[in-house]
């Protein structure tokens, strides 16, 4: 490929919407903490200070003001309808960091705009490109699917979003891994997505994880506009027209991105089924969740967010090396699922029931205290320099 299909459909939206969000960062700081737009402290939360949540607000700035200003390289129409369904998310999610909003006006608001999706841009869950022998699968059936699957992507990013880097750090290796599998095919549109989300998340990460006077948090505004995000991409790889599983036809379409997402899908649902055998909300709040082990073992948060991404990214390479050996779309997905439970449910109750006497735990426990840069002398200088952005 030339340097300048690289350039414009990478290069550019990613340094613009890096330098856009770089620059807003500190404005959208102090207005949160001016309006007292901040996520505060309490029992279940793991910050001991109050923090603005309107991070996802920055990162919106940048894909949608890059969008604008990258439209002389590419035609900006073809990302309309991504782009009224994540302004959706990102105002449904302030408006619940906000003023709170039920969890079923919440569900039927993702609903309506996954649909919006299926029906303005033809696309969808509607090809199993030849697993378990399926391949086209009727309207009736795809649009209910994809619907369900959406609103279970949506809200499983917006359940990892415990540790400072964690959902946006998760959300930056999925936007490499997607947008590398669309440049590869040759898919503008989505490779542009991808290039604008991967700049506009980074600064945005740097903040969170190592600032301290320019801290946000993302909030439910940003973790519900870029489920939608990874949504829009899972329908891009599976949909029957995908240009991914045209030019790699052995790629298992439901594999791979499932491969990509699979702490976030596979921990949500682990957590999720456990409410409900206990009787209670499947949404309900609690610290069952995989980062909440990492944390109660002595982790930092860097250090959780390390291991939980390492754990994901793990799950990538078993999906890749099944690929690369020539395993099938069945053989993919079995060795996908079969690795997301055992890096999230089959992880987690080891470690519960591990014996703090033995060798195992007290390898983790070290593993723990190795994870505390905070204290070091580059996190501070991090710091400095992340906080004088």
């Amino acid at each position: 490929m030339s340097f300048y299909v690289i350039g414009m459909g990478v290069i550019v939206p990613l340094l613009v919407s890096l330098v856009l969000v770089a620059w807003i960062h500190p404005y959208i700081v102090r207005m949160a903490l001016l309006k007292d737009i901040v996520d505060n402290p309490d029992a279940r939360k793991l910050q001991k200070n109050p923090v603005p949540v309107l991070g996802g607000f920055a990162v919106y700035w940048g894909l949608v003001v890059g969008v604008g200003l990258t439209s002389m390289f590419f035609n900006s129409y073809a990302l309309f309808t991504s782009i009224v369904a994540i302004t959706v998310m990102m105002y449904v999610g302030i408006l619940d960091d906000i003023l709170g909003l039920s969890p079923t006006l919440r569900l039927v608001l993702e609903m309506a705009f996954i649909g919006f999706v299926i029906w303005m841009d033809q696309v969808s869950i509607n090809n199993l490109h030849g697993l378990l022998g399926i391949y086209d699968i009727p309207l009736y059936w795809s649009v209910p699917i994809c619907i369900f699957g959406g609103v279970g992507i949506i809200n499983s990013i917006n359940m990892i979003d415990g540790v400072d880097g964690l959902s946006s750090g998760f959300c930056v290796m999925a936007c490499a891994i997607f947008g590398t599998a669309f440049f590869l095919s040759k898919d503008g549109t989505m490779t542009v997505l991808a290039a604008l989300c991967l700049g506009s998340l980074l600064p945005f990460f740097f903040h969170n994880v190592f600032g301290q006077k320019s801290k946000m948090f993302i909030g439910d505004g940003g973790t519900l506009m870029m489920g939608m995000v990874m949504t829009i991409f899972v329908m891009h790889i599976i949909d029957r027209g995908s240009r991914v599983t045209y030019n790699f036809p052995n790629l298992g379409a439901i594999a791979f991105p499932l491969s990509v997402l699979s702490v976030p899908v596979f921990d949500t649902l682990r957590v999720m089924t456990g409410r409900i055998m206990k009787g209670i909300s499947p949404f309900h709040a609690d610290k069952s969740h995989l980062h909440h082990l990492f944390i109660e073992m002595g982790f930092s948060h860097i250090g959780t967010t390390f291991c939980v991404l390492s754990l994901n990214f793990f799950n990538v390479l078993c999906w890749l090396a099944t690929y690369q050996l020539g395993g099938g779309a069945m053989y993919q997905l079995v060795v996908v699922v079969f690795v997301g439970f055992m890096i999230t449910t089959g992880f987690y109750y080891v470690v519960r029931r591990l014996n703090h006497e033995h060798w195992p735990y007290k390898a983790l426990k070290q593993m723990a205290k190795w994870s505390h840069v905070e204290t070091g002398p580059m996190f501070y200088w991090v710091r400095r320099m992340v906080d004088k952005w």
